[in-house]
């Protein structure tokens, strides 16, 4: 990583700062300033214990930049902005930040979360405070997401796979780890740090949980956020083609792991298909019409990451 190239904006309350807490957002061509709004709303409850850093990876927007530097400047909240003038990646980008922290404690939070109540932030620092858990992941909900038609089949498939109870989460507990609202002990990220070699879209917080969760106790809990960023069927089809290599990265270091998952079961089946790139592209055509039931489409497209797979398993 080369510091030289980042440019970096502290606001006011950062050089005084000794945060136990450190919340790391990562973006690009997002917008976290509503993010950033309601977790600053928590600044007095904290009674400083948490720092905010945010990483632009790569954006290059210097309307956004401007609009972003304003608003942490203005913030009670300690808050360092890096910009970058390139993209580095998921992986190297969250290393990067856990670089710039200095609590014990890291919580990894998307720029498209939002809060599900008004006791977030305290709730995560009075876990750390009482119990400083190794790994702890407060979860997923669609309470605030968009409800655009366009985004149905995403809902559908996030309501199925993602939202789901922490008590459900524990019986996995290395399944159902995203960094998206997930709190790693310095000391953990320290010892077991994201991979660099995945690249592009997904994967690389599971396979971080997986090794994880060999050697330290994983934690599931209710503190959750919404994941706002519901995608339409074309551009989720579009990640799901990037992480093929990344799915296949992960299956080849945890084989036992990831063999019993359904979509590893469902590519091994659909590898034995004759013509399976041409019903791959019968599934994505599936997924993306409008005239079939929500259910059908979100089989279709799940259908269809699968077949993606087949070529990595």
């Amino acid at each position: 990583m080369t510091a030289a190239k980042a440019k970096i904006t502290d606001n006011a309350a950062w050089a005084v700062a000794t945060p136990a807490l450190s919340v790391l957002t990562p973006f690009l061509r997002d917008d976290p300033s509503d993010l950033l709004q309601l977790l600053d709303a928590e600044a007095a409850s904290v009674e400083g214990a948490v720092e905010i850093i945010l990483l632009d990876d790569g954006t290059a927007d210097a309307d956004l930049t401007a609009r972003l530097v304003a608003q942490v400047k203005a913030m009670a909240l300690p808050v360092r902005l890096i910009t970058l003038p390139a993209n580095e990646g998921r992986a190297i980008g969250r290393n990067r930040l856990a670089s710039a922290a200095r609590g014990g404690s890291l919580l990894f939070l998307d720029s498209d979360m939002r809060p599900d109540h008004r006791r977030f932030l305290r709730d995560w620092a009075e876990l750390v405070a009482k119990e400083d858990p190794a790994v702890a992941f407060g979860g997923f909900s669609l309470l605030q997401a968009p409800t655009d038609a366009k985004f149905q089949v995403h809902r559908a498939m996030a309501a199925k796979s993602e939202c789901v109870p922490y008590t459900e989460r524990a019986k996995q507990p290395e399944k159902y780890v995203y960094t998206s609202n997930l709190l790693v002990r310095r000391d953990v990220f320290e010892a077991e740090a994201f991979d660099s070699g995945f690249t592009g879209w997904g994967w690389e917080d599971v396979e971080w949980a997986m090794r994880v969760s060999r050697r330290f106790r994983v934690v599931h809990l209710d503190n959750a956020a919404t994941h706002m960023g519901l995608d339409t069927v074309d551009a989720l089809a579009r990640k799901y083609e990037q992480s093929v290599p990344n799915f296949a990265r992960m299956a080849e270091r945890h084989p036992e792991i990831v063999a019993a998952y359904p979509s590893y079961k469902a590519a091994k089946l659909l590898k034995k298909i004759p013509g399976l790139p041409v019903l791959r592209g019968l599934m994505r055509k599936a997924a993306g019409a409008e005239a079939l039931p929500v259910a059908a489409r979100a089989f279709s497209l799940r259908l269809y990451r699968a077949a993606l797979y087949a070529d990595a398993v």
